[in-house]
């Protein structure tokens, strides 16, 4: 019997918080064991998963080697990764460049994501009238903003390199690639981001990329 990964990740293949998580993991070198939450079958309102996290949203991170407090919030558990394996590192090492990269990265995951997450979607299809036309017209209107908002700061900031933030992948580049396969997973085309998509191709030549692709992942649609 082989012995358990160090972390237990709670997940669900296409969700753009958990894919964060997934690919700092595969950067670091880190194993893991996966429980799906059925979030489009409601498994986040389980009174189990209520337990691990009040919101009912996913990613939720257990490391085994630590006090065993689940972790949440994308963001927050990618810096936690960072902290307890600092190479190969996700933020810059000079303060300016960590904070831009933050900016970056929160520019997708605080102001974009969160507007189209399967909570939004809920209230907006019952308590807000939306039909599948509305909502599909609100997941372009606000993935669309925040992919051509963060365009305009790739393509006129002198800190763009290969990646959002020089040549290596970075807090920026995770969050950057976890709205795109979004939008692929909806089938949603943004116009009018080349170096947007320029940096995903630099992404997904990157195997932890490539490997937390949502199409890839258990419980993810027959292609």
């Amino acid at each position: 019997m082989t012995d358990p990964a160090r972390f237990e990740l709670y997940a669900y293949w296409r969700s753009s918080a958990t894919y964060r998580v997934r690919v700092a993991l595969g950067l670091k070198g880190l194993a893991r064991d996966e429980t799906t939450v059925d979030i489009d079958g409601g498994g986040q309102h389980a009174e189990s998963f209520r337990r691990v996290n009040p919101m009912g949203a996913i990613p939720a991170l257990v490391d085994r080697e630590g006090d065993g407090a689940p972790l949440t919030q994308s963001l927050a558990i990618l810096e936690y990764l960072d902290q307890i394996r600092p190479e190969p590192p996700l933020l810059p090492a000079d303060a300016a460049g960590r904070a831009r990269v933050r900016s970056l990265a929160l520019l997708l995951a605080a102001d974009a994501h969160p507007l189209v997450t399967p909570r939004v979607r809920q209230y907006l299809t019952t308590t807000g009238g939306f039909d599948a036309a509305a909502w599909r017209a609100w997941q372009i209107q606000w993935l669309g903003a925040g992919l051509q908002a963060l365009e305009r700061r790739l393509a006129a900031e002198p800190a763009t390199g290969t990646f959002c933030h020089g040549e290596t992948p970075t807090l920026a580049d995770i969050c950057l690639a976890s709205v795109v396969v979004v939008t692929r997973v909806f089938k949603i085309e943004i116009p009018d981001i080349p170096t947007v998509a320029r940096v995903m191709s630099a992404c997904e030549r990157v195997e932890a990329f490539a490997a937390a692709d949502p199409r890839l992942q258990p419980g993810a649609p027959a292609q």
